[in-house]
């Protein structure tokens, strides 16, 4: 098993919720910490069927057995369970450690996910640090981040499995979308405009849907944690920017499935948005696992100029480039967001240059190496 980094708390004075999308190790994590709590698991047939039907039966086991604390995996299953959990927390005080993969029916059945009386963790899939010595960068760009996908040599096969797996399960079997087939077209063009400003009139043409529905349809993979929306840096514009968000795909190996690239190869452009999907995986995690407060964002003018990721309100702008050659045109972004934003911070291009240097207009170029050794080292902000 991988060393993870979510901070998690090793005796849980407080409910929490544990979200990330599948396999990525959630179950084992809460299996591995809180190995003498009681479990229950509602991916077990038995135990799905015995909670839908009686809900109240939790607060009958909970009350005879005298639990103080107890994990659930995939409440998402029974969120009907959140009405007897809210109920235990509040008249006996009771601690509920539960995970899941979506928490759309959560939502649609108790929007307020307990009213603020639990907290919330993400569990994303490999990082960098997790990796350690074992991290290869062209191997995550082509697998993605799933453990089990990333140190398998079937990894494609996988792939597939994962994706069948998630519209049978995830999608067409809790009812998220009421036919299969416009979503498959959707997936697919979702994926070939990963880590691009989403346009849902444009998508809508191309799967033959209409534009809210695709919207909805984004707000599924949002909510069914398979990605994630980057909004626009938005605050006091100078010139005309582009408002939209972007959306990014919470694993790299299922955008190389949906979009059919199979390996992406260096230098190819398929690696360079491979690249920029990893890099915003990186970000997103070490914000999360840091329990960071800072939003990421992007920047960019309506002419195309952009910068891929801001750090909070112009902390650090970061630019995500593949190449192992930086020249004056990747600089471009950064020198024009600074042009609007004196008080930008730092300016930082991850490249894949094996050594990194500053440029005399204060621009740095960093080595995949010395960005994530400075990312995971609380040091990126300095």
């Amino acid at each position: 098993m991988y060393f993870r980094a979510i901070r998690l708390p090793k005796t849980p004075k407080r409910t929490f919720f544990l979200w990330g999308p599948r396999q990525v190790g959630k179950t084992s994590i809460l299996r591995l910490l809180y190995k003498d709590l009681p479990q229950i698991n509602l991916l077990k047939s038995e135990e799905f069927a015995a909670y839908q039907a009686r809900p109240e039966l939790l607060r009958e086991r909970v009350l005879q057995n005298k639990w103080s604390s107890v994990v659930i995996d995939e409440i998402q299953k029974v969120p009907q369970l959140l009405n007897e959990i809210h109920y235990l927390i509040e008249e006996h005080q009771v601690i509920f450690i539960m995970c899941g993969s979506s928490a759309r029916k959560v939502k649609a059945n108790h929007a307020n996910l307990l009213g603020g009386r639990a907290l919330r963790y993400e569990m994303f899939g490999l990082v960098s640090r997790e990796l350690g010595e074992e991290f290869n960068l062209e191997q995550m760009l082509s697998r993605g981040y799933i453990p089990s996908i990333y140190d398998s040599d079937e990894y494609q096969l996988l792939l597939k499995s994962y994706c069948a797996d998630y519209l049978k399960e995830e999608i067409f079997a809790e009812g998220l979308v009421r036919k299969l087939a416009p979503f498959s077209r959707f997936l697919e063009t979702a994926a070939l405009g990963d880590t691009q400003v989403v346009s849902y009139e444009t998508i809508a043409r191309d799967c033959g849907v209409s534009a809210p529905t695709v919207k909805s349809y984004y707000e599924i993979l949002s909510d069914t944690l398979l990605g994630k929306f980057l909004p626009a840096y938005a605050l006091r514009p100078k010139r005309r920017q582009t408002l939209s968000p972007k959306f990014y795909f919470a694993d790299v190996g299922i955008v190389n499935h949906l979009a059919q690239r199979g390996s992406v190869a260096p230098k190819s452009t398929n690696f360079g948005f491979a690249f920029e999907n990893w890099v915003h995986h990186e970000l997103c995690a070490w914000l999360e696992y840091h329990q960071r407060t800072e939003q990421l964002t992007y920047w960019q003018l309506t002419t195309g100029v952009e910068v891929d990721f801001i750090i909070g309100p112009m902390s650090c702008a970061i630019e995500a480039k593949s190449s192992d050659r930086i020249h004056s045109d990747h600089m471009k972004g950064l020198k024009e967001l600074q042009a609007d934003y004196p008080e930008v911070g730092r300016r930082i291009i991850v490249s894949r240059e094996p050594i990194s240097r500053r440029t005399q207009d204060g621009i740095e170029v960093l080595s995949v190496a010395d960005f994530l050794k400075q990312l995971w080292s609380d040091q990126i902000l300095r």
